[in-house]
């Protein structure tokens, strides 16, 4: 997730981070890269012009060049200024109505159908509403169809009327049955086009108008850079839309849309998707997002994620099979499972302070579990439970089973075994503080 633009942020400010002298010149030259460097991430050249011309202004305002840590209070101004042009303050999602109705916009291709279950999947497990899915993309081949797949993925009811051509009275027989059956939000996917044109807009005007949505969100491909901010401004023109949808964070995104959408449209950014599974999606938080550009990490977020996947009855039945020495390979599956739905494995990575740099040139392959639980999987019932019963006969039956080597078996013992005893270990006074300080913290 911004991997060039956080290299060059990182280069243009590391002169300012040492020891050496610093000076108002090479303040200016400084930001001159930084300038440079928002301009490669596709971000407006007036904005990003405004943007280095305040961040010198707040420097040699605050006395950067006589303090102490010239370097680090530098960096501290660039992150503010940074979460200032994202937006500033986290933005929720407004769900006053009964049911509360969210009209999604955008192009096709944005990911706006994906991101319609993600939501829905979203409210229903973070927010304990009952959401309703209803397709209004009468024109794309497959698009009720995809919506109807997305839906049973997540558990979520789709409303759709195939012999139905009119998205207007389709978006309103959908509110309709929302509130005959007791669903408290209703989310409308529309439809969209290659590009902006007259016949769409006015269709998507007429559906607004039509249902009067308590909140209408832009779903905008991240990849595209500045011309996401354009379209965005040609919706926002004619829908006055409330917040706007980033997705395919997790891809070569140059960070030009995120960067500067809000200053063009004023309208925050509320949610960012992170991957292809349901479960990714987070909602948008300016701070922290500088604080991944600047490569600084995001702890809190990855805390977040990991207490999502915390069941604490789960827990105790884990904790009462490690001091039983009965902690087995089918324990362990339960636990890649819990780490998977956590996101994709580089973004996870990524939000440790100092561990995007370092991995950024390794690939590291979403499926790295593959292996582990295909081994797990040729093992038989008796074997996941007691492990110390696996011979060299078993060894070469399971490697061939899961189509690795009686080495790679092996490995996956010998880890098991040495992590078996680690948890063994925490479950003295260190490990138990350590859960329960889990538990305690803040959601």
């Amino acid at each position: 997730m911004f991997n060039n633009l956080s290299d060059k942020l990182d280069k243009a400010l590391h002169v300012l981070k040492g020891h050496g002298s610093i000076t108002e010149v090479n303040v200016a030259e400084t930001l001159k890269e930084v300038r440079r460097a928002l301009l490669d991430a596709d971000v407006n050249f007036k904005i990003a012009k405004e943007f280095t011309n305040k961040v010198k202004e707040k420097a040699l305002g605050q006395n950067v060049l006589t303090t102490l840590q010239p370097g680090q209070l530098m960096v501290k101004i660039v992150k503010d200024e940074l979460t200032e042009l994202m937006g500033g303050d986290v933005e929720g999602i407004n769900l006053s109505g009964n049911p509360s109705i969210v009209l999604m916009s955008g192009l096709q291709g944005s990911g706006k159908t994906t991101f319609s279950g993600k939501l829905a999947n979203y409210l229903k497990n973070k927010k304990t509403k009952k959401p309703l899915l209803v397709a209004c993309d009468v024109y794309r081949p497959a698009a009720i169809d995809q919506l109807h797949v997305v839906g049973d993925q997540i558990n979520v009811e789709v409303f759709s009327d195939k012999g139905n051509n009119d998205p207007v009275a389709i978006a309103q027989a959908g509110v309709a049955h929302a509130k005959a059956n007791g669903f408290n939000v209703v989310i409308i996917d529309t439809a969209g086009r290659l590009a902006v044109d007259e016949a769409m807009m006015t269709e998507i005007s007429n559906i607004h108008k039509a249902i009067e949505p308590q909140e209408t969100l832009f779903v905008v491909d991240s990849m595209t850079g500045q011309d996401a901010v354009n379209t965005a401004k040609a919706f926002n023109d004619i829908l006055n839309f409330d917040g706007v949808i980033l997705t395919k964070l997790d891809g070569d995104t140059r960070g030009g849309a995120a960067i500067s959408i809000k200053s063009v449209v004023n309208k925050p950014i509320k949610f960012i998707g992170t991957g292809e599974k349901m479960e990714a999606i987070d909602v948008f938080y300016p701070s922290r997002m500088a604080d991944r550009i600047l490569g600084m990490g995001d702890v809190v977020s990855l805390v977040e994620r990991a207490q999502e996947q915390f069941d604490e009855e789960e827990a105790r039945k884990l904790q009462k099979k490690i001091a039983k020495n009965q902690f087995g390979f089918d324990d362990f599956l339960k636990q890649i499972q819990q780490i998977k739905k956590m996101g994709n494995m580089k973004d996870l990575i990524g939000m440790i302070p100092g561990a995007g740099k370092m991995m950024k040139d390794i690939d590291i392959d979403d499926d790295a579990f593959k292996g582990i639980e295909a081994i797990i999987h040729s093992m038989t019932p008796a074997e996941r439970s007691n492990p110390s019963i696996i011979n060299s006969s078993r060894k070469k039956r399971i490697g061939k089973g899961s189509g690795t080597s009686v080495q790679e078996v092996n490995q996956l013992l010998k880890q098991f075994t040495q992590m078996s005893k680690m948890m063994k270990m925490m479950q003295g006074g260190g490990g138990k503080r350590m859960m329960q300080a889990m538990k305690n913290m803040p959601r």
